[in-house]
């Protein structure tokens, strides 16, 4: 897991850095970014000033056959290289030559309303479980839910205000009754006064590795057989309100995401668009159909004997 690129302090991560400062990336996105270009050069032992399209291609191989990693951490990688040697360490050679990985398209795990709420009744730590139902109820993500404040409740519009959500955006989300009641109860027992979950102290949010234990823990006394994460809530909080009718466009508004295609994943994981498939093997007329049979595989017809003949025409 990247560091605070605080404590990478090399002339070219600390230069890669303030980069991405003046361009007001995202902290992570700076921890990532000067973590993988420091990577980078302690697998040579060299400066990224000294290395060049053939040391890339050498370290995209290690990362994909030694190191195994996974696409994302890949792309990663890629994005972090692509922004050195474009911003911070021009080179005269193509940075489009440092290829992108075509990463696997894969369904989320969206659970349905039985497993939310068993799932839900697995946690006892009363703030542990109001950060779950926060992220099932409003369709956060995890960093979103942690670092809520306490003036970030409207109870009056009955909203919650995500600040800096995903790339820097603030957006509304609404707030029903039911987590509002929730919400109020955990005060009541913490009592914060800063953040909404705090962590160790009240001036930090809680960490996400503790709710992420916490999902797992409860994921398996619930029995769910599926691969449970905190984001999993979100996917099944998408889910959930596009089989009840919502407007694709307003559940990619609430969700926070930039471009609609995104949403647009959800589509696949509802149950409508199963159930409105129909199979074609129901219109196989099985019954209705006679079957042509080989009259050569049939069996030769038995005649009676005449006395039974005679017999059987006394009867008719």
């Amino acid at each position: 897991m990247p560091t605070s690129y605080h404590k990478r302090q090399t002339p070219i991560t600390k230069r890669m850095a303030e980069d991405m400062l003046v361009r007001n990336l995202a902290p992570r996105t700076i921890d990532s970014y000067t973590y993988h270009v420091d990577r980078f050069a302690r697998h040579f032992g060299k400066l990224p000033e000294d290395l060049g399209p053939e040391q890339i291609r050498e370290f995209q191989l290690w990362l994909i056959q030694v190191n195994q990693a996974s696409w994302s951490q890949f792309n990663q990688a890629v994005c972090s290289l692509r922004f050195l040697y474009t911003v911070t360490l021009p080179r005269p050679w193509s940075v489009t030559m440092i290829p992108f990985g075509k990463r696997p398209k894969k369904l989320p795990t969206v659970l349905g309303q039985e497993e939310v709420h068993d799932l839900i009744q697995c946690v006892t730590h009363p703030k542990h479980r109001a950060v779950l139902l926060t992220l099932y109820a409003a369709g956060l993500r995890l960093a979103e839910a942690t670092h809520l404040k306490l003036p970030d409740i409207d109870s009056q519009r009955m909203q919650l205000k995500i600040n800096g959500g995903k790339g820097g955006k603030d957006r509304y989300v609404p707030i029903s009754p039911r987590l509002l009641e929730e919400l109020r109860t955990y005060w009541k027992i913490d009592r914060p006064s800063n953040y909404l979950f705090p962590g160790k102290t009240s001036d930090v949010p809680l960490s996400g590795a503790t709710i992420q234990k916490a999902c797992k823990l409860a994921a398996a006394q619930a029995r769910i057989t599926k691969t449970v994460t905190p984001h999993t809530l979100r996917h099944s909080f998408a889910t959930a309100l596009l089989e009840a009718g919502v407007d694709l466009m307003a559940i990619s508004k609430l969700l926070g995401h930039s471009s609609f295609l995104t949403t647009m994943i959800y589509l696949h994981c509802r149950r409508q668009h199963f159930n409105a498939s129909p199979s074609p093997i129901d219109w196989l007329p099985v019954r209705q159909c006679p079957r042509w049979v080989d009259p050569s595989l049939q069996a030769p017809k038995q005649t009676q004997p005449e006395e039974d003949q005679d017999n059987n025409s006394n009867l008719l």
